[in-house]
């Protein structure tokens, strides 16, 4: 029973792990991808400024999530992992040249603009890819005798090329209301301006998929729509009207800091009701969390390092975001 117990432990604190990535890598990831759309090199300056501090330390939360798969979940990543080879090489890669972009375009003139294409480039395959991926594990993994037995390309389809729109539409408009909040003058006005567009398309987007789910598989329509789960059908949906309507208020009364707690919110929703179409399975439609768990004694030696790390771990993050709290000072900076 404690072996069960502690397999929903590890799964909670890996998705705890996997949201916070999410939440946190996201704005900066959107920041990438609104660089096409700013108007000139001092804003660019400044969008990227605006997140130098502090993107190293949220792709930490990636790590974490991914190694603590592979080290209690080693069934889940190993059907996980083939399944999904190619976006994931495809997202690494892509955060490989966003990383090294942060370096070199303050190092050179005459290649800048190839390291702007870097960021921008690193950021969108890197935002498409994961929600690729999302999409391909939502769908299900065809799983036969413990070992993935699908094919090369089943993860791409029609839904999770949706899914990889709709999370780098996501993290454009998060990216456009940390700027928002971070930013002052005609750049702040200019990405308030561009958050109305991709806050309406991820709200359109999460219609869409919400409503496209309960099909994928009868395990998720009856998870969405039997008594007790279908309590949250409705309070997940009604919560998330809530955000939207602060979300679009705050863009309309040029709030600073709503518009981006309410778009964090969306994407917090969004996962809770990918948790609730799971539970219990780590991998859809047949892996479940005690299934797929390590045994005992690597569950109880994990969660002890764990149990240190993880304090320090929040505690170095939310340090760093106090630090560079408040408006971005443009004297400041890389260059």
């Amino acid at each position: 029973m404690f072996g069960l117990e502690l397999s929903f432990i590890w799964a909670g604190l890996i998705a705890l792990s996997v949201l916070i990535y999410v939440i946190l890598d996201g704005f900066d990831l959107g920041v990438g991808l609104l660089f096409p759309l700013s108007k000139d090199e001092e804003e660019r300056n400044l969008m990227m400024n605006s997140v130098a501090p502090i993107w190293d330390g949220n792709e930490t939360w990636l790590v974490l999530g991914g190694g603590g798969l592979f080290a209690v979940f080693p069934l889940a990543y190993a059907t996980i992992m083939p399944a999904l080879y190619m976006p994931i090489i495809l997202m690494l890669l892509g955060l490989v040249f966003r990383g090294v972009a942060f370096e070199y375009r303050w190092r050179t003139t005459r290649w800048k603009g190839l390291w702007d294409i870097s960021f921008f480039g690193g950021s969108f395959v890197a935002a498409f890819c994961q929600g690729i991926a999302l999409g391909a594990l939502v769908q299900g993994i065809e799983i036969e005798n413990r070992a993935y037995a699908g094919g090369w390309w089943d993860w791409l389809t029609p839904f999770s090329i949706l899914t990889g729109v709709a999370v780098t539409m996501g993290y454009a408009m998060l990216g456009a209301t940390w700027l928002n909040m971070k930013l002052e003058g005609r750049i702040q006005a200019h990405m308030r301006r561009l958050a109305w567009p991709f806050a309406i398309a991820t709200v359109v987007f999460m219609g869409i998929f919400s409503i496209w789910t309960p099909f994928l598989d009868g395990e998720y329509y009856i998870r969405w729509f039997a008594f007790p789960t279908a309590i949250f059908t409705f309070l997940v949906p009604a919560l998330v009207a809530v955000a939207v309507f602060g979300l679009f208020q705050g863009l309309r009364r040029h709030w600073d800091v709503t518009p981006f707690l309410c778009a964090l919110a969306l994407f917090v929703l969004g996962f809770i009701g990918i948790g609730i179409s799971f539970y219990p399975h780590m991998v859809p439609p047949s892996l479940t969390i005690a299934e797929a768990a390590a045994p005992d004694s690597s569950l109880k030696f994990a969660l002890v390092g764990t149990l240190v790390l993880l304090p320090m771990i929040l505690s170095y993050t939310a340090y760093t975001y106090w630090v560079f709290r408040g408006k971005i000072d443009p004297a400041e900076g890389y260059h």
